[in-house]
């Protein structure tokens, strides 16, 4: 498993639509491991951050792969079927920011999620609160889409140093 380098913000291929995978050929498996290597070696490094996208390692594929507290999952063609309407905000970093840095951004409370995992079964899950907000967030790279883009307004942002001062409660990376 190869840990590859993360496109920072600016680079343009992080704006580009990602495909769905259409054949579970050995490609995925490898940029699966690839997404996993990568963000275990970037939680040593950072001490933070729980999942990774194609889209930030170069590929413009529909995976995802994330290290929970208590739990690995990969999705492959994630889609959000549901949504609540209520809506919450919270800080938001990526990795394509270095961390360096954090945005508040507005998410749904929850979603629902269908993906096929790294054994092709189907999966249906509810997501809520900092998962609801962390699976938006990889879904969106799949559009081209950034957390900057969500910021709520340009007041907005945070250096991560001054929030690591905050009383956070978990939410956000």
């Amino acid at each position: 498993m190869a840990v590859k380098e993360v496109l920072m913000l600016g680079n343009p291929a992080l704006r580009e639509k990602s495909k769905p995978v259409k054949e579970f050929t050995q490609e995925i498996f490898d940029i699966a491991n690839e997404l996993k290597a990568t963000l275990k070696d970037l939680q040593k490094e950072k001490g933070l951050g729980r999942a990774l996208a194609a889209p930030q390692i170069g590929y413009q594929k529909k995976i995802i792969y994330a290290n929970l507290s208590d739990e690995e999952i990969v999705m492959i063609n994630p889609t959000i079927i549901d949504k609540s309407d209520e809506m919450i905000e919270l800080w938001d970093s990526c990795f394509s920011f270095n961390v360096d840095f954090f945005v508040k951004v507005k998410r749904h409370r929850w979603i629902t999620v269908k993906y096929l995992d790294g054994n092709r079964n189907q999966n249906i899950r509810k997501f809520s609160d900092d998962l609801s907000e962390l699976f938006q967030h990889e879904i969106d790279h799949f559009y081209g889409v950034l957390a900057t883009d969500k910021m709520v307004d340009k007041k907005s942002i945070i250096m991560r140093s001054e929030w690591e001062k905050l009383d956070n409660d978990g939410l956000g990376m």
